[in-house]
Protein backbone atom coordinates (compact mmCIF):
# COMPACT_ATOMS: atom_id res chain seq x y z
CA UNK A 1 0.00 0.00 0.00
CA UNK A 2 2.72 2.26 0.94
CA UNK A 3 4.68 1.95 -2.20
CA UNK A 4 1.92 2.30 -4.49
CA UNK A 5 1.18 5.41 -2.67
CA UNK A 6 4.83 6.57 -3.08
CA UNK A 7 4.83 5.43 -6.99
CA UNK A 8 1.39 7.61 -7.54
CA UNK A 9 2.78 10.69 -5.61
CA UNK A 10 6.22 10.72 -6.04
CA UNK A 11 8.27 8.38 -8.24
CA UNK A 12 7.51 8.22 -10.82
CA UNK A 13 4.12 9.67 -10.27
CA UNK A 14 2.97 13.37 -9.26
CA UNK A 15 6.38 14.75 -7.51
CA UNK A 16 8.69 13.29 -10.51
CA UNK A 17 6.45 14.41 -13.69
CA UNK A 18 5.99 17.66 -12.45
CA UNK A 19 9.51 18.42 -12.80
CA UNK A 20 10.30 15.96 -15.64
CA UNK A 21 6.72 17.76 -17.08
CA UNK A 22 7.67 20.95 -16.02
CA UNK A 23 11.42 20.58 -17.28
CA UNK A 24 10.15 19.77 -20.99
CA UNK A 25 7.51 22.38 -20.76
CA UNK A 26 10.77 24.56 -20.53
CA UNK A 27 12.40 22.95 -23.40
CA UNK A 28 9.65 23.26 -25.65
CA UNK A 29 9.56 26.96 -24.56
CA UNK A 30 13.09 27.53 -25.02
CA UNK A 31 13.41 25.85 -28.28
CA UNK A 32 10.49 27.94 -29.43
CA UNK A 33 11.42 30.95 -28.43
CA UNK A 34 15.28 30.62 -30.51
CA UNK A 35 13.54 29.90 -33.22
CA UNK A 36 11.80 32.62 -32.93
CA UNK A 37 14.71 34.54 -32.42
CA UNK A 38 13.87 35.41 -28.98
CA UNK A 39 15.73 34.76 -25.69
CA UNK A 40 13.20 32.71 -23.76
CA UNK A 41 11.90 32.12 -20.20
CA UNK A 42 14.64 30.88 -17.80
CA UNK A 43 14.58 27.23 -16.43
CA UNK A 44 12.42 27.47 -13.30
CA UNK A 45 9.55 29.25 -15.44
CA UNK A 46 7.22 26.93 -15.40
CA UNK A 47 7.20 26.23 -11.66
CA UNK A 48 6.86 30.11 -11.52
CA UNK A 49 3.46 30.12 -13.45
CA UNK A 50 2.25 27.17 -11.52
CA UNK A 51 3.11 29.11 -8.08
CA UNK A 52 1.76 32.20 -9.50
CA UNK A 53 -1.89 30.67 -10.56
CA UNK A 54 -1.92 29.65 -7.41
CA UNK A 55 -2.48 32.28 -5.54
CA UNK A 56 -4.55 34.13 -7.88
CA UNK A 57 -8.34 34.56 -7.25
CA UNK A 58 -9.94 31.18 -8.34
CA UNK A 59 -13.51 33.02 -9.86
CA UNK A 60 -16.62 30.74 -10.70
CA UNK A 61 -18.91 31.49 -13.52
CA UNK A 62 -22.54 32.42 -12.39
CA UNK A 63 -23.98 29.70 -14.64
CA UNK A 64 -21.19 26.82 -13.70
CA UNK A 65 -22.40 23.60 -12.39
CA UNK A 66 -19.64 24.25 -9.42
CA UNK A 67 -18.79 21.00 -8.49
CA UNK A 68 -18.18 19.24 -12.13
CA UNK A 69 -16.41 22.66 -13.08
CA UNK A 70 -14.20 22.78 -10.53
CA UNK A 71 -13.48 18.96 -10.30
CA UNK A 72 -12.84 18.69 -13.82
CA UNK A 73 -9.06 19.49 -13.60
CA UNK A 74 -8.16 17.23 -10.58
CA UNK A 75 -9.62 14.79 -12.59
CA UNK A 76 -7.53 15.32 -15.53
CA UNK A 77 -4.62 15.14 -13.08
CA UNK A 78 -5.44 12.29 -11.68
CA UNK A 79 -5.70 10.31 -15.61
CA UNK A 80 -2.56 12.07 -16.59
CA UNK A 81 -0.52 11.10 -13.33
CA UNK A 82 -1.76 7.41 -13.51
CA UNK A 83 -1.02 7.02 -16.96
CA UNK A 84 2.54 8.52 -16.27
CA UNK A 85 2.76 6.12 -13.77
CA UNK A 86 1.97 3.18 -16.07
CA UNK A 87 4.24 4.17 -18.36
CA UNK A 88 7.47 4.97 -16.58
CA UNK A 89 7.24 1.80 -14.41
CA UNK A 90 8.33 -0.83 -17.14
CA UNK A 91 10.03 1.89 -18.64
CA UNK A 92 12.24 1.96 -15.66
CA UNK A 93 12.29 -1.76 -15.19
CA UNK A 94 9.74 -1.95 -13.00
CA UNK A 95 6.32 -3.99 -13.85
CA UNK A 96 3.01 -2.49 -13.39
CA UNK A 97 1.46 -5.40 -11.76
CA UNK A 98 -0.93 -6.67 -14.19
CA UNK A 99 0.06 -7.69 -18.11
CA UNK A 100 -2.67 -5.71 -20.09
CA UNK A 101 -1.01 -2.45 -18.92
CA UNK A 102 -1.00 -0.89 -22.64
CA UNK A 103 -4.58 -1.26 -23.13
CA UNK A 104 -5.47 1.02 -19.52
CA UNK A 105 -2.78 3.01 -20.34
CA UNK A 106 -4.59 3.99 -23.82
CA UNK A 107 -7.74 4.84 -21.97
CA UNK A 108 -5.96 6.54 -18.67
CA UNK A 109 -4.39 8.90 -21.59
CA UNK A 110 -8.08 9.43 -22.69
CA UNK A 111 -9.19 10.87 -19.14
CA UNK A 112 -7.22 14.91 -19.47
CA UNK A 113 -9.12 15.51 -22.71
CA UNK A 114 -12.35 14.21 -21.38
CA UNK A 115 -12.08 16.35 -18.48
CA UNK A 116 -11.69 19.38 -20.13
CA UNK A 117 -14.54 18.81 -22.47
CA UNK A 118 -16.58 18.18 -18.87
CA UNK A 119 -15.51 21.23 -17.27
CA UNK A 120 -15.88 23.48 -20.32
CA UNK A 121 -19.50 22.69 -20.09
CA UNK A 122 -20.30 22.84 -16.87
CA UNK A 123 -18.62 25.95 -16.95
CA UNK A 124 -21.84 27.21 -19.13
CA UNK A 125 -19.86 29.48 -20.91
CA UNK A 126 -20.95 29.47 -25.04
CA UNK A 127 -17.54 29.75 -26.39
CA UNK A 128 -16.45 27.03 -23.83
CA UNK A 129 -19.06 24.77 -25.34
CA UNK A 130 -17.82 25.54 -28.52
CA UNK A 131 -14.34 24.48 -27.92
CA UNK A 132 -15.70 21.47 -26.09
CA UNK A 133 -17.44 20.39 -29.30
CA UNK A 134 -14.04 21.29 -31.20
CA UNK A 135 -12.30 18.53 -28.52
CA UNK A 136 -15.10 15.92 -29.07
CA UNK A 137 -14.66 15.47 -32.91
CA UNK A 138 -10.54 16.09 -32.76
CA UNK A 139 -10.68 12.73 -29.97
CA UNK A 140 -12.76 10.89 -32.52
CA UNK A 141 -10.46 11.66 -35.12
CA UNK A 142 -6.80 11.09 -33.15
CA UNK A 143 -7.85 8.01 -30.89
CA UNK A 144 -8.77 5.56 -33.58
CA UNK A 145 -5.44 6.30 -35.45
CA UNK A 146 -4.18 5.85 -31.90
CA UNK A 147 -5.78 2.72 -31.51
CA UNK A 148 -4.37 1.17 -34.37
CA UNK A 149 -0.73 1.95 -33.47
CA UNK A 150 -1.45 0.50 -30.21
CA UNK A 151 -2.72 -2.66 -32.25
CA UNK A 152 -0.04 -3.27 -34.75
CA UNK A 153 2.69 -2.65 -31.37
CA UNK A 154 0.99 -5.61 -29.93
CA UNK A 155 1.61 -7.44 -33.22
CA UNK A 156 4.71 -6.59 -34.02
CA UNK A 157 5.50 -7.70 -29.87
CA UNK A 158 4.59 -11.10 -30.58
CA UNK A 159 0.90 -10.57 -29.46
CA UNK A 160 2.00 -8.85 -26.21
CA UNK A 161 -0.07 -6.36 -24.18
CA UNK A 162 2.39 -6.09 -21.31
CA UNK A 163 4.59 -2.60 -21.55
CA UNK A 164 7.18 -4.48 -20.07
CA UNK A 165 7.11 -7.37 -22.45
CA UNK A 166 6.92 -4.73 -25.33
CA UNK A 167 10.60 -2.91 -24.47
CA UNK A 168 11.99 -6.64 -23.09
CA UNK A 169 11.47 -7.42 -27.28
CA UNK A 170 12.87 -4.49 -28.32
CA UNK A 171 16.05 -4.64 -26.53
CA UNK A 172 16.05 -8.12 -27.62
CA UNK A 173 15.58 -7.60 -31.20
CA UNK A 174 15.80 -3.70 -31.99
CA UNK A 175 13.95 -1.03 -31.64
CA UNK A 176 10.71 -1.08 -33.67
CA UNK A 177 11.35 1.93 -35.36
CA UNK A 178 13.63 0.46 -37.14
CA UNK A 179 11.45 -1.19 -39.57
CA UNK A 180 9.32 0.11 -42.29
CA UNK A 181 6.31 -0.35 -40.57
CA UNK A 182 7.78 1.47 -37.45
CA UNK A 183 8.75 4.40 -39.33
CA UNK A 184 5.11 4.62 -40.44
CA UNK A 185 3.68 3.78 -36.70
CA UNK A 186 5.90 6.60 -35.59
CA UNK A 187 4.89 8.99 -38.24
CA UNK A 188 1.28 8.39 -36.74
CA UNK A 189 1.72 8.51 -32.99
CA UNK A 190 3.71 11.79 -33.49
CA UNK A 191 0.70 12.96 -35.02
CA UNK A 192 -1.32 11.88 -32.54
CA UNK A 193 0.57 12.91 -29.30
CA UNK A 194 0.49 16.16 -30.83
CA UNK A 195 -3.15 16.30 -31.44
CA UNK A 196 -3.55 15.25 -27.78
CA UNK A 197 -0.99 17.80 -26.17
CA UNK A 198 -3.98 20.45 -28.33
CA UNK A 199 -0.42 21.20 -30.10
CA UNK A 200 -0.43 23.13 -33.08
CA UNK A 201 -1.67 22.61 -35.51
CA UNK A 202 -4.37 20.77 -33.73
CA UNK A 203 -5.08 23.38 -31.42
CA UNK A 204 -8.84 24.21 -32.42
CA UNK A 205 -10.55 23.40 -28.98
CA UNK A 206 -8.49 26.21 -27.53
CA UNK A 207 -7.71 28.75 -30.77
CA UNK A 208 -7.33 32.22 -28.62
CA UNK A 209 -7.41 34.15 -32.10
CA UNK A 210 -10.71 32.04 -32.45
CA UNK A 211 -12.61 31.85 -29.09
CA UNK A 212 -10.61 32.85 -26.87
CA UNK A 213 -9.42 29.95 -25.13
CA UNK A 214 -12.23 27.80 -25.81
CA UNK A 215 -12.91 25.12 -23.79
CA UNK A 216 -9.92 26.93 -20.85
CA UNK A 217 -12.05 30.50 -21.13
CA UNK A 218 -13.41 30.39 -17.73
CA UNK A 219 -10.84 28.69 -16.05
CA UNK A 220 -8.70 30.56 -13.31
CA UNK A 221 -6.73 30.49 -10.19
CA UNK A 222 -6.22 27.02 -8.72
CA UNK A 223 -8.39 25.81 -11.15
CA UNK A 224 -6.01 26.69 -14.46
CA UNK A 225 -2.67 26.07 -12.05
CA UNK A 226 -4.60 21.73 -11.68
CA UNK A 227 -5.12 22.18 -16.04
CA UNK A 228 -1.29 23.63 -16.29
CA UNK A 229 -0.36 20.93 -13.90
CA UNK A 230 -1.93 17.96 -15.94
CA UNK A 231 -0.36 19.54 -19.45
CA UNK A 232 3.05 19.12 -17.71
CA UNK A 233 2.76 15.69 -16.81
CA UNK A 234 0.56 14.78 -19.98
CA UNK A 235 3.94 16.67 -21.72
CA UNK A 236 5.93 13.86 -20.18
CA UNK A 237 3.80 10.74 -20.73
CA UNK A 238 2.85 11.27 -23.81
CA UNK A 239 6.51 11.35 -25.54
CA UNK A 240 7.41 8.58 -22.89
CA UNK A 241 4.79 6.70 -24.58
CA UNK A 242 6.11 6.63 -28.15
CA UNK A 243 9.58 6.05 -26.75
CA UNK A 244 8.53 3.10 -25.15
CA UNK A 245 6.47 1.45 -27.62
CA UNK A 246 8.60 2.70 -30.86
CA UNK A 247 12.29 3.37 -29.37
CA UNK A 248 13.23 0.73 -27.60
CA UNK A 249 12.53 2.41 -23.89
CA UNK A 250 14.53 3.45 -21.61
CA UNK A 251 17.61 2.06 -19.98
CA UNK A 252 18.79 3.48 -17.05
CA UNK A 253 22.75 1.77 -16.87
CA UNK A 254 25.65 3.59 -18.06
CA UNK A 255 25.81 5.72 -21.24
CA UNK A 256 22.14 4.69 -21.76
CA UNK A 257 21.30 6.53 -19.55
CA UNK A 258 21.91 9.70 -21.68
CA UNK A 259 21.08 7.83 -24.35
CA UNK A 260 17.51 7.60 -23.38
CA UNK A 261 17.28 11.52 -22.59
CA UNK A 262 17.87 12.27 -25.61
CA UNK A 263 15.41 9.80 -26.99
CA UNK A 264 12.67 11.63 -25.08
CA UNK A 265 14.10 14.96 -25.96
CA UNK A 266 14.47 14.69 -29.36
CA UNK A 267 10.32 13.19 -29.45
CA UNK A 268 9.80 16.36 -28.04
CA UNK A 269 12.11 18.80 -30.15
CA UNK A 270 10.00 17.30 -33.42
CA UNK A 271 6.62 18.05 -31.86
CA UNK A 272 8.06 21.79 -30.73
CA UNK A 273 9.31 21.74 -34.56
CA UNK A 274 5.99 21.00 -35.75
CA UNK A 275 3.75 23.53 -33.73
CA UNK A 276 6.15 26.10 -34.59
CA UNK A 277 5.98 25.33 -38.65
CA UNK A 278 2.30 24.94 -39.36
CA UNK A 279 -0.91 26.90 -39.37
CA UNK A 280 -3.64 25.45 -37.22
CA UNK A 281 -6.25 23.38 -39.20
CA UNK A 282 -9.72 23.64 -39.31
CA UNK A 283 -12.31 20.70 -37.34
CA UNK A 284 -12.92 19.52 -40.97
CA UNK A 285 -9.38 19.29 -42.15
CA UNK A 286 -8.61 17.67 -38.22
CA UNK A 287 -10.74 14.94 -39.18
CA UNK A 288 -10.20 14.48 -42.30
CA UNK A 289 -6.54 14.10 -41.51
CA UNK A 290 -6.66 11.46 -39.14
CA UNK A 291 -9.44 9.43 -40.59
CA UNK A 292 -8.28 9.76 -44.27
CA UNK A 293 -3.91 10.16 -44.18
CA UNK A 294 -3.24 8.71 -40.54
CA UNK A 295 -5.47 5.88 -40.70
CA UNK A 296 -4.23 4.58 -43.78
CA UNK A 297 -1.05 4.93 -43.10
CA UNK A 298 -1.76 2.93 -39.61
CA UNK A 299 -3.51 0.09 -41.82
CA UNK A 300 -0.60 0.09 -44.10
CA UNK A 301 2.19 -0.22 -41.17
CA UNK A 302 -0.38 -3.38 -39.90
CA UNK A 303 -0.68 -5.06 -42.89
CA UNK A 304 3.89 -4.33 -43.52
CA UNK A 305 4.12 -5.88 -39.60
CA UNK A 306 2.04 -9.10 -40.69
CA UNK A 307 4.61 -9.76 -43.42
CA UNK A 308 7.47 -9.00 -41.23
CA UNK A 309 8.45 -5.47 -42.65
Amino acid sequence: MLKDIFYFLIFPGLLFAFVGGGFLSWFDRKITARLQFRVGPPLLQPLYDFIKLLGKETIMPMDAAKTLFFLAPVFAVAGAVLSCVLILLPAFGMTAGFRADIIVVFYLLMIPSLSYILGAIASGNPLASLGASREMKLIIGYELSLLLVVAAVILKAGNSISIYEIIYVQQQQGAFIGSISGVLLFITAMMCVQAKLAFVPFDIADAETEIAGGIFLECSGIILAMVKLAKYIMLLALPAFVVVILLGGFRLEGIHILWSVLKLLGVVLLITLVRNTNPRLTVGQSMRFFFIWMNLIAIVAIVLTYFGL
